[in-house]
């Protein structure tokens, strides 16, 4: 499948908290949405539905609804958002339909549909993403998206193609190279960006991956704008992840502005823990050529037969004060409980006031009809999944 590539970018100090909720939220979730993925991934004709409720303090609550099918080499996950509207009826927001087919053993094709409503509520699609992957006996992989948007009368016209082509160099090295395109003036499309990586399998288990992003200069020529270096090392089921971005200036020289360390460990009785910490020359309030701690969450997740509970934080430095020690400015607890019907999930978010008291800003409910992990089937041990 193609690539997203993903900047690491440090937000400015006023959105800096929103983006710790997120942050945060989407990691103390990542547990169930990998479970959720595992457990599409291990049978063959299935369907699922599940609701989310998400109350925030001084906003209206939202819903929102998924759907998973799948029968035969044909998929359909459909996700609609809802906003409570001042008469009390929920009003569609956005819907969202991906359709993936695998033609065959080396080739899949994926439709994403984005849907919105019009003045009149009436959904409209407004974006569509296509792309065709082809993977090769030998592990080489070809794919070509394309990005359409629809323009004032509803006609769909592309904006971008991205076409990304992946070869083993060696048994233990990976090249990638993605260029994506836009249309230009001409009416034809030209190149706007260009990303090179090469992935290298190094001893115990560890993987080295160096990225490069280059953009054109406008005469002709192509410059490197950024360059992220990751190591990810293992250690038994402990794994340490150091990321490293650099970014050009405007005479092209290079400088480490950022780094992201992650170590994730589990004990012996199935608990894990992860801690991520992101330095950056910019801290709230504060910005030098030195790299300051100015994120760190942790979460911890612990689970049974019956289900499972991951509590996590977020600390930040102090506004202007980066050598500061860090103070933790939100709490959040994600709790799963499995039931013969399906699977319940709360997740509540706390965040420290000018007073320095947690109050709750943030809670999400949810149910779904899947198949909880005592009710998925076991797969053959010859079939790995």
């Amino acid at each position: 499948m193609a690539r997203e590539r993903v900047q690491t970018h440090i937000p400015p100090a006023t959105h800096l908290f929103m983006e710790s909720m997120i942050s945060v939220a989407l990691c103390v979730g990542a547990a169930g949405c990998v479970q959720a993925q595992e457990a599409q991934q291990s049978s063959t004709d299935e369907s699922w539905t599940a609701t989310r409720d998400t109350t925030l303090v001084n906003t209206n609550p939202s819903r929102t609804t998924e759907s998973h099918t799948k029968s035969g080499n044909r998929t359909i996950d459909k996700q609609t958002v809802e906003v409570l509207g001042p008469d009390g009826r929920y009003q569609t927001l956005s819907e969202t339909e991906v359709e993936t087919v695998h033609t065959d053993s080396g080739t899949t094709r994926t439709v994403v549909r984005t849907y919105v409503p019009d003045g009149n509520g009436e959904s409209k699609l407004a974006q569509t993403t296509e792309e065709e992957a082809r993977t090769t006996a030998n592990g080489d992989a070809h794919v070509v998206r394309k990005t359409s948007t629809a323009d004032v009368n509803g006609s769909l016209q592309v904006v971008q193609r991205e076409v990304t082509d992946t070869r083993n160099v060696s048994p233990d090295v990976e090249e990638t190279k993605s260029t994506a395109y836009q249309p230009d003036s001409y009416g034809g499309f030209a190149q706007t960006q260009q990303t090179q990586q090469l992935k290298t399998r190094k001893a115990a288990d560890s993987v080295e991956v160096k990225e490069k992003t280059l953009l054109p200069d406008g005469n002709g020529n192509w410059g490197v704008s950024d360059v992220t270096e990751k190591t990810i090392k293992h250690d038994g089921k402990n794994r340490i992840t150091e990321e490293r971005v650099s970014q050009a200036d405007l005479e092209g020289r290079l400088s480490e502005s950022s780094r992201t360390v992650s170590t994730e460990t589990e004990t012996t009785t199935g608990e894990k823990r992860k801690t991520v910490e992101i330095y950056s020359n910019y801290a709230p309030g504060y910005a030098d050529s030195s790299l300051h701690l100015n994120w760190r969450t942790t979460t911890i997740q612990k689970k049974d037969s019956s289900g499972e509970i991951t509590e996590g934080q977020v600390e930040e430095p102090s506004w202007g004060n980066p050598s500061d020690s860090p103070k933790v400015t939100a709490r959040t607890k994600y709790v799963v409980t499995y039931a013969f019907s399906g699977t319940q999930q709360t997740k509540t978010v706390e965040a420290r006031d000018g007073g320095g008291n947690f109050s709750v800003v943030s809670v999400e409910t949810q149910k779904s009809d899947q198949a909880t992990p005592t009710q998925k089937p076991t797969p053959p041990a010859d079939k790995p999944h």
